[in-house]
């Protein structure tokens, strides 16, 4: 019989999945049975004697967990009891929202700092200020101009979002190639054509690395200043939970975050590679 040669991906995949069981099964290995005492006496039921602790769960736990949260996504029982697929997509749009709002800024403004050696050398000392303070210092200053939490959490995404595809856009359209552009004036064409028809072909794939990179650190954000403003959202379902001490839920809604989060870099790894070109 012929033998079957497997692909690098295909290989890569069989190896994910073996990590994974072997993990899962170290993981439930670890984790004690925990027992009930069958008899007590009052006083220690009164203390709380015999009952379970809190304790990290096994996978087993986890995935029954997945499976009940997953079946039924969209339920809604009040305020503190919401489906994770509404809590996510609470989330989601305080993402996108910051998200484009910053790209409706940091792009054209990448434009401009790229074309522009004037405004790179008067601009680039704000932003060098500005780029490393973390988001969620500005959280504080946002609840109190803004006075709504909602509106405070987009503000924080459009923060963090900003900087790299700012960044990223003037990177891009400085260096695009001069040749390129002389091309352009040749055939008389006006800034804003150039800008369209030879810069931003030019520039796109430096462009949405930045966009990337930045809804990247818009997923992670969100999270935090979930937590920190409460009410809805998938960084509100950890927290209660975790007040909750079901670990769990805690434990099931961090892997949704893996998992959103990685369905949105796919997203523009595949926008990335649809505008990549071949000089």
């Amino acid at each position: 019989m012929p033998s079957v040669t497997l692909s690098l991906n295909q290989r890569a995949a069989l190896l994910s999945i073996v990590m994974l069981v072997v993990g899962l099964l170290i993981w439930e290995a670890a984790i004690p049975a925990q027992t009930l005492a069958t008899e007590l006496t009052e006083y220690e039921r009164l203390m709380g004697l015999g009952q379970e602790r809190a304790g990290v769960p096994p996978p087993s736990d986890v995935l029954a967990k997945a499976w009940e949260q997953l079946s039924d996504p969209f339920y809604d029982a009040g305020p503190n009891d919401k489906g994770i697929g509404i809590q996510i997509g609470y989330s989601i749009y305080r993402v996108l929202t910051g998200y484009i709002l910053a790209a409706l800024v940091a792009i054209p403004l990448g434009f401009l700092i790229g074309m522009s050696p004037i405004a790179y050398k008067a601009l680039n000392p704000f932003i060098q200020v500005l780029r490393p303070i973390s988001p969620l210092a500005w959280m504080p200053l946002a609840l109190f101009i803004i006075q709504d939490s909602e509106a405070s959490a987009i503000f924080v995404i459009f923060i963090c979002s900003i900087w790299p595809m700012l960044i990223n856009t003037a990177f891009g359209v400085a260096g695009v190639r001069t040749d390129w552009v002389n091309v352009a004036r040749t055939h008389e064409l006006g800034s804003l054509k150039t800008a369209f028809m030879v810069i931003l072909p030019a520039a796109a794939p430096t462009i949405i690395t930045g966009m990337r990179i930045s809804i990247g650190i818009a997923w992670l954000v969100i999270v935090a200043a979930e937590m920190l403003v409460g009410g809805t959202g998938i960084g509100y379902y950890v927290w209660n939970e975790w007040n909750n001490l079901d670990l769990t839920s805690v434990i099931f809604s961090i892997l949704m975050i893996g998992v959103v989060g990685m369905l949105l870099d796919s997203a523009f790894a595949f926008l990335q590679r649809a505008v990549a070109y071949a000089e």
